[in-house]
């Protein structure tokens, strides 16, 4: 085994994402060898020894990486474990068999297709801005969406002092309970879509995550299901993993 970055070394052990993993360095959690690890440091798994909040962690060779979709139902927080109580999402997927971690996020108000998997390198290319996958939504918000709100949307706008990337919106249909848009986003900052609307005077009712690319949610409220090979490989090669 060569040696590796501690926040990797973790990833590849399936206990905690990449980035989750440099907020736990951050926090002093992760110790080797005794010391308190810092972001950055290589590890050489034939002879260091890693901690997490106390318990050892090794690397285990030929690691099984499991990836699945889940419809998120609304209701539940996108963590594994929440100081607050809540619902999330770890609750639902407790019969996968093996311990599996969101890839991105949904937030508690939101629902539909969540991705999640073991693998930390798969996680980190499909949650970094470079990727090229589109993430497709689904909107329902309370008012007739006018032509001009459409361009609006579609069009530059600054989020939290960062100018996002341009967003495809189209409306799917008007109902009198609200107008439901489809938007497709190639990147996805915390709650964008929400502060897009509410930018631009529109009141968010409905957000659901239908698809990434071609992966369509095809699955009921609440349920889960593993990924065939060929949707696994579409979104590794679509995200830039080589391996």
């Amino acid at each position: 085994m060569e040696e590796l970055r501690i926040q990797k070394y973790l990833s590849d052990c399936g206990v905690l994402s990449r980035r989750a993993a440099e907020k736990a360095v951050e926090e002093g959690r992760v110790k080797i060898n005794a010391e308190a690890a810092i972001i950055g440091q290589k590890v050489d798994p034939r002879k260091d020894e890693v901690y997490l909040d106390g318990k050892h962690i090794i690397k285990k060779r030929g690691t099984h990486y499991v990836y699945i979709m889940l419809n998120k139902p609304t209701g539940y927080v996108t963590t594994l474990s929440d100081d607050k109580g809540r619902k999330t999402v770890a609750s639902l997927v407790s019969d996968v068999g093996t311990r599996v971690y969101p890839v991105g996020r949904l937030d508690m108000d939101s629902e539909g297709l969540l991705l999640m998997t073991n693998d930390g390198e798969f996680t980190n290319m499909m949650t970094h801005p470079r990727h090229n996958i589109p993430k497709i939504y689904t909107v329902v918000v309370e008012e007739t969406v006018t032509k001009s709100k459409l361009v609006e949307l579609s069009g530059s706008m600054t989020i939290d002092g960062y100018e996002i990337r341009p967003v495809e919106c189209s409306i799917k249909n008007v109902r009198d309970t609200g107008t439901a848009i489809r938007m497709v986003l190639y990147e996805g900052r915390n709650r964008q879509i929400r502060k897009m609307c509410e930018k631009v005077g529109l009141t968010v009712k409905k957000l659901r995550r239908d698809a990434y690319g071609d992966l369509e949610l095809d699955i009921k409220k609440g349920s889960w299901r593993y990924l065939c090979r060929e949707e696994v490989d579409y979104l590794k090669n679509n995200a830039g993993i080589k391996r």
